[in-house]
């Protein structure tokens, strides 16, 4: 069986990189997609989901050097399902609402917009072009 999900969107913040006892690089960042369209009734509708994406390996210590907060990305991964439920992993928030993160690992990231967009040094996270995802045009970039 296989699994690959596909993500564009922007950075919500810095990344945070650490590193597991045995010294493998482990970068933890969240990405924001929206979704926008007019309602039946005529009015303008939004849809913000969040993504909590793991990097490993050198590919994490890239991403923590030129990756920021509202940075676009691409992210290409497998969904992280909660062990227990085999979903996304659900908790009640402090103020007793029901919340849930769509956890992704990822194996490629390129690097979205221009120097403009807080980008200072060479290529994508994979070496690929940095302007865009494949085959994608900007009006399929859903922000």
């Amino acid at each position: 069986m296989y699994q690959k999900l596909t993500i564009v969107g922007n950075l919500g913040s810095d990344p945070e990189l650490r590193y597991t006892p045995s010294g493998q690089a482990v970068c933890n960042f969240s990405v924001a997609t929206n979704r926008r369209w007019t309602g039946s009734d005529g009015n303008p509708q939004e849809e913000t989901c969040w993504f909590r994406v793991s990097t490993w390996g050198k590919l994490a210590e890239v991403c923590n050097q030129y990756l920021k907060k509202g940075r676009q990305v691409f992210v290409e991964g497998r969904m992280t399902v909660d062990r227990e439920s085999g979903g996304p992993r659900v908790w009640q928030a402090q103020d007793g609402t029901w919340r849930a993160s769509y956890e992704v690992t990822a194996l490629e990231v390129k690097f979205l917009g221009g120097r403009d967009s807080g980008f200072e040094g060479g290529g994508g996270g994979s070496g690929a072009p940095a302007s865009q995802g494949p085959g994608m045009t900007e009006d399929e970039i859903p922000f």
